[in-house]
């Protein structure tokens, strides 16, 4: 048991990264569909924006584009272990993904901005802004 627990909530915690990646790829992708969509618009400046609860009828208020729960993981819990926030304007946004524990349900932050790099943190630490997150280094695909 002393040995297995320890590789088990390892193998968790890159669980829940690989999963906050591929969100945060769900996420970049949501943002040009709505811009797209919704142009006069520009990027959604809420998480809630790229949403809607089911039965979801697309409009620039919730456009059915994530799923409501990735949309409404704001706060602890989270989803599989992280906490997703959607900052920004109408012409760049940034979106994060922070472990709701570091060390324990993960142990690196992710985010994105408009040129759609999924950037990391490897500190698992909160993301400030748009400057902050565009000033990390991208993870490898």
């Amino acid at each position: 048991a002393a040995i297995a627990i320890p590789n088990l909530l390892r193998a968790r915690m890159a669980a829940n990264e690989s999963a906050a990646a591929a969100s945060i790829r769900t996420l970049n992708t949501a943002q040009v569909s709505y811009i797209t969509a919704y142009p006069t618009n520009g990027y959604a400046v809420a998480l809630s924006n790229l949403a809607g609860a089911s039965p979801c009828t697309a409009s620039s208020a919730g456009a059915c584009l994530v799923d409501n729960n990735l949309a409404t993981a704001t706060a602890a819990p989270g989803k599989s272990g992280y906490v997703y926030n959607d900052a920004g304007t109408t012409t760049e946004y940034v979106v994060t993904a922070i472990p709701a524990t570091v060390n324990s349900t993960g142990t690196k932050s992710f985010c994105s901005v408009e040129d759609a790099v999924v950037r990391v943190l490897t500190t698992g630490g909160a993301i400030a802004d748009h400057a902050a997150c565009a000033g990390l280094l991208g993870i490898a695909n």
